[in-house]
């Protein structure tokens, strides 16, 4: 059984909202918005995922490093989302500060790796 973990759980219902939002937005014949942001919004978790089985300390932090960038990502392609007007404000707020929690919780825990690495 694994450990219970917060921010894979996080990053997993956010993928799951990303992927309600792909559909919503190729349903709306925006294709190449659908496909970025559904790439980048569930690369977060499935990184996350990946780093549960790195190899060293550096690679869990090189894990957790690209699975920032990629919240990162998306927080643009949800930002260009909003300024394209398919989706309305509140779900564009929700999604945002679901992302942005992710991008805190990367930097916390990336952060906190990065220090430990330096007292070893």
């Amino acid at each position: 059984m694994k450990k219970e973990s917060v921010l894979r759980d996080k990053s997993f219902g956010f993928a799951a909202r990303i992927v309600k939002l792909a559909q919503f937005l190729h349903n709306k014949n925006e294709y190449v918005l659908a496909k970025q942001v559904l790439r980048s919004g569930t690369a977060i978790g499935g990184v996350i995922r990946e780093a549960e089985y790195a190899q060293s300390n550096a690679d869990f932090i090189n894990k957790f490093s690209i699975a920032l960038k990629e919240a990162n990502e998306t927080d643009y392609w949800l930002a260009l989302i909003k300024v394209g007007n398919y989706i309305e404000s509140n779900l564009y707020e929700s999604l945002c500060a679901d992302c942005n929690e992710l991008i805190a919780m990367l930097v916390a825990t990336i952060k906190t790796l990065k220090s430990k690495e330096v007292k070893n």
